[in-house]
């Protein structure tokens, strides 16, 4: 590498980029936020350009620095899950998988131990998300999310169907003889506002106005069904376990959408052997079990 590249600079800019803010950039980089703010000085310099609009609020990208981030965040990550791979005398290769949280709990961390006990080698880093992740910001290798995979920067391959339906504690499904029993009830919502209108569409019942709380994932909900006694849509297959102790009862055998949960990597990343083996195991555990 040649040595008249700002290393320092560029990874003060990377982190700074990130945060948009240079004191958590310089706690990130143990070092002052004067020396980060130096520090993107300097390579605004060297390069001739304005990487920063320095705003009351914080920091402020230009089109130029989002070039430049997107150029350099997957090196930098490189470079440090190269690192990582050979430290403590022990070779390893590292994989970050970014999750929803409710995949996480329900299905990805019970069959955790099996994919370590095959790949002893490969340290796994999971992280959740609430299903909105920049796979090149985060630097993630891949991102499990819900919808409809419809994501056109990434390759999106669909590892589980998991259509919504109406859960609720089980005393509460006693009294839902019908669909439209259902107005009576607490009707908890998620952040994607046409769920219920779908679900009443195939209930075949007439929509109405939903007033209960909005919550960001699927697994808040249920647990707030649990807690507080409401109805919620959800996918039952994440949630076997509580059906099948009675904590959570599904009164109707009605699915609506076709959404699922996806295994999404950039489009432009190279696949390595650590993303493939996590593939084909995710592939063998769930389309082929």
């Amino acid at each position: 590498m040649k040595s008249d590249i700002p290393l320092n600079a560029l990874r003060a800019f990377e982190a700074s980029a990130r945060h948009l803010n240079f004191t958590r950039a310089g706690m990130e980089l143990f070092v002052s936020q004067a020396a980060v703010s130096q520090q993107v000085r300097l390579l605004e310099e060297r390069l001739g350009l304005v990487l920063f609009k320095r705003l009351s609020r914080g920091l402020e990208l230009t089109d130029e620095a989002r070039l430049l981030f997107s150029k350099i965040s997957e090196e930098f990550h490189g470079i440090e899950k190269a690192y990582r791979q050979f430290e403590g005398g022990k070779v390893r290769e590292a994989l970050t998988i970014s999750c929803v949280g409710t995949f996480a709990l329900g299905w990805l961390l019970p069959q955790i131990e099996d994919f370590q006990q095959r790949h002893p080698a490969i340290e796994l880093s999971i992280q959740t998300n609430n299903n909105v992740v920049s796979l090149a910001g985060e630097g993630v290798d891949f991102a499990i999310r819900y919808g409809s995979g419809n994501w056109t920067s990434s390759h999106n391959l669909l590892i589980m169907d998991a259509p919504l339906t109406l859960l609720c504690r089980a005393q509460t499904a006693k009294r839902l003889l019908k669909p439209g029993d259902i107005s009576g009830e607490t009707l908890l919502r998620s952040y994607r506002l046409e769920e219920w209108e779908n679900w009443f569409a195939a209930a075949g019942i007439p929509p109405f106005r939903i007033n209960g709380p909005v919550f960001d994932s699927s697994r808040l909900i249920i647990d707030a069904v649990m807690i507080t006694g409401g109805v919620a849509l959800a996918p039952d297959v994440m949630f076997q376990p509580e059906i099948k102790q009675g904590l959570l009862a599904r009164p109707f055998d009605i699915y609506s959408g076709h959404d699922g949960y996806w295994l999404t990597w950039q489009r432009s990343r190279k696949i390595t052997q650590s993303m493939n083996i996590f593939r084909e195991w995710i592939i063998q555990q769930i389309i082929t079990p």
